[in-house]
């Protein structure tokens, strides 16, 4: 609920969305779909890798958008290495950004996933190829700083020990996170941060009508993770 309430809020204040895509139709579409979910919405594009590096720098967006199929200048051939290079430096040097990823070679980002892994904003992936609204709903959960990544990134559980003592402290404790914050000696944004990267593994993302929590609670000791 808690979160629900905070999207719409969000809606209701102005936001800022960076795109970057080299299409200008996808571009338009994108920025035309972001209008309409967020009316107030400022939209700013690049359509190069260098472009968008150079303007990033000035801006505080709620969510980067980007296409990893980029040039890295203008008259250049589009290279997924070349979008997979700027989206690695983007989550390293503005970590506390919310990004989506719409591309038509998602698959592509298994080769950083520990840079994906240890960011700390939001972040979500749509295929290019899936419905707008699927798009705007992927928006949402980024500006909510929960994360989405693709099915082949999550084959295997991979629950990393901070991950674990969140959910334990709040299962077998019953602590908020606040008191696991203050239990485990980081900040409240960081064990949000630890929730979306455990519930992005287990697969658990929000529904209507359920509580995430408690949803991650039932998927949890469906893998054994808790009893």
């Amino acid at each position: 609920m808690e979160n629900i309430l905070q999207s719409r809020g969000q809606q209701q204040q102005k936001q800022s969305f960076f795109l970057v895509d080299d299409h200008a139709a996808v571009l338009n579409g994108t920025a035309m779909s972001l209008k309409q979910e967020f009316p107030n919405a400022d939209v700013v594009t690049a359509k190069t890798a260098q472009e968008a590096r150079q303007k990033l720098k000035t801006l505080q967006p709620n969510v980067v958008i980007v296409d990893l199929s980029l040039p890295e200048k203008a008259g250049e051939t589009c290279r997924t290495e070349t979008g997979i290079s700027l989206l690695r430096e983007f989550l390293e040097t503005y970590s506390d950004y919310n990004f989506v990823v719409q591309s038509a070679n998602v698959a592509a980002l298994v080769r950083i996933k520990p840079t994906i892994d240890a960011h700390r904003g939001g972040f979500a992936l749509v295929d290019k190829g899936e419905p707008i609204a699927d798009m705007i709903k992927r928006v949402s959960w980024a500006m909510d700083g929960l994360v989405y990544t693709p099915p082949t990134m999550r084959k295997h559980l991979e629950i990393k020990s901070e991950w674990m003592q969140v959910l334990e402290l709040a299962v077998y404790e019953g602590l908020n996170d606040k008191a696991i914050a203050k239990h485990m000696n980081v900040a409240e944004r960081t064990v949000r941060n630890y929730w979306a990267k455990l519930q992005d593994v287990l697969g658990v993302y929000h529904e209507e009508g359920k509580i995430l929590r408690i949803q991650t609670e039932l998927r949890a000791r469906e893998e054994g993770l808790i009893d």
